[in-house]
């Protein structure tokens, strides 16, 4: 399976604004008339539960979504980009990394179908020269470029959702018992490690049914990576309940099941404290119908009732599936009285942000000035335009960001930072 791929997405860039003049018959002056460009497609990841890897991003790491189209004469907007959906599994967590592969932030757990997360935002249209006409400036020939999109390195990682987990060494017999109980058919041999990846079956129960995961064996050292290590026991951690299969048949079943208990504590405290169900497995040998009286004892010494069953002649497997049936029911019924008993708070009502905001400060022997709007127009701007910036320094006078630079200190000829633009400010 695979269940992990870093991806690169970027946003589509914004179409670039029109510098255009109103021509027509009897109107000799009709005025700048050039349309705003259209926004950039996002990238947005999407829940599919008819999905269940994330094989297609194994080789396809980079995704772009369409760009804007420009503007137009007769104040016409550019169409905007498509935004590109790209479909996940359900139970996969998109975190941003860094160029070293290192989660920097979670963008998103999309736990249910159809739920979807921005994760690269398209850039903005470039405004037209119709936005730049003023009593002072009745004809401008300067337009903004578009945007470019965001750009962003992604990790997918997908934990499967099931209602209950399978745990044990390899060879309990996991995967058999879950070809017993649901018409899923993992590949199962008489050697270790034959589960290479989980495997989920429904299993029915009367006219209800719940999901059940053939999770990889664990061995001692996997919460530290060893053998299959975290490819099992980030899957576990999203179940409800875990049934815990021992190998009755085997040297010494309560040392695997101590240690199995151990690595989950090891990986995750809330994941050893998750309610188990013990399933004493392979009834149908000899070795284990005779060791059964002493498991069954010494695992009361340790306050654990477990169930004798046979996954290869279903022996037990009924009595294991009605106590998993029931064991979540409770479960589900807890959660929902938690749910009902907690308070009802106050609504939350997160203020937007204002990116008329601006901070200056002196940067070295320049002067920096900080905020979402100020940048964002900046950086659309070709500084290196001589009818651009007359605009950039009308744009930032009304803006009132002149005014702060010279309360700062600043003179003529002093060097202002935008973003990534630099220049020697101007009388």
């Amino acid at each position: 399976m695979i269940d992990q791929a870093p991806i690169e997405v970027v946003g589509g860039d914004g179409g670039n604004g029109a510098v255009s003049f109103h021509r027509e018959k009897f109107i000799p002056q009709g005025g700048p008339d050039g349309g705003r460009g259209g926004r950039g497609g996002h990238v947005i990841l999407i829940a599919n539960g008819q999905i269940n890897t994330l094989r297609r991003y194994r080789r396809a790491a980079a995704f772009r979504a369409d760009s804007g189209q420009p503007g137009g004469k007769n104040k016409r907007r550019g169409r905007d980009g498509a935004d590109l959906l790209l479909e996940v599994p359900v139970g996969t967590i998109a975190c941003a990394i860094d160029r070293d592969g290192e989660p920097t932030e979670q963008l998103a757990d999309l736990t249910a179908d159809g739920q979807g997360v921005l994760v690269a935002r398209g850039g903005r249209g470039g405004h037209g020269n119709v936005f730049f006409r003023s009593a002072t400036n009745r004809a401008p020939r300067v337009a903004q470029r578009g945007q470019p999109g965001r750009q962003r390195r992604v990790r997918l990682e997908l934990r499967l959702i099931a209602d209950a987990g399978l745990v044990g060494l390899p060879n309990a017999g996991k995967s058999t018992l879950l070809g017993r109980l649901s018409a899923a058919r993992p590949r199962v041999a008489a050697y270790p490690f034959t589960t290479l990846e989980p495997h989920l079956g429904v299993v029915a129960v009367g006219w209800d049914e719940f999901v059940l995961a053939d999770l990889p064996g664990l061995i001692e050292g996997a919460a530290g990576g060893a053998g299959l290590g975290h490819d099992f026991l980030r899957h576990a951690s999203r179940t409800r309940l875990l049934v815990h299969v021992l190998d009755a048949a085997g040297p010494d079943p309560i040392a695997a099941w101590e240690t199995i208990n151990a690595e989950l504590s090891a990986y995750d405290a809330a994941l050893a404290a998750r309610p188990q169900i013990v399933a004493l497995n392979k009834l149908d040998i000899g070795a284990a119908q005779e060791a059964l009286p002493a498991l069954h004892g010494r695992l009361r010494e340790r306050g654990v009732e477990a169930l004798p069953i046979s996954a290869a002649t279903g022996e037990g497997t009924e009595d294991l599936v009605a106590r998993v049936w029931g064991r979540l029911a409770d479960l589900r019924r807890d959660e929902r009285d938690r749910a009902a008993e907690r308070p009802a708070g106050p609504p939350l009502i997160t203020p937007r942000p204002d990116r008329r905001r601006f901070t200056v400060e002196q940067e070295g022997a320049a002067y920096r000035v900080r905020g979402e709007q100020v940048e964002t127009f900046i950086e659309m701007m070709d500084t290196d335009d001589e009818a651009a910036m007359e605009e950039v320094y009308r744009w930032l006078d009304r803006r009132g960001v002149r005014g702060a630079l010279r309360r700062a200190g600043m003179k003529p000829g002093d060097r202002v930072r935008i973003g990534e633009a630099q220049w020697a400010w101007e009388a």
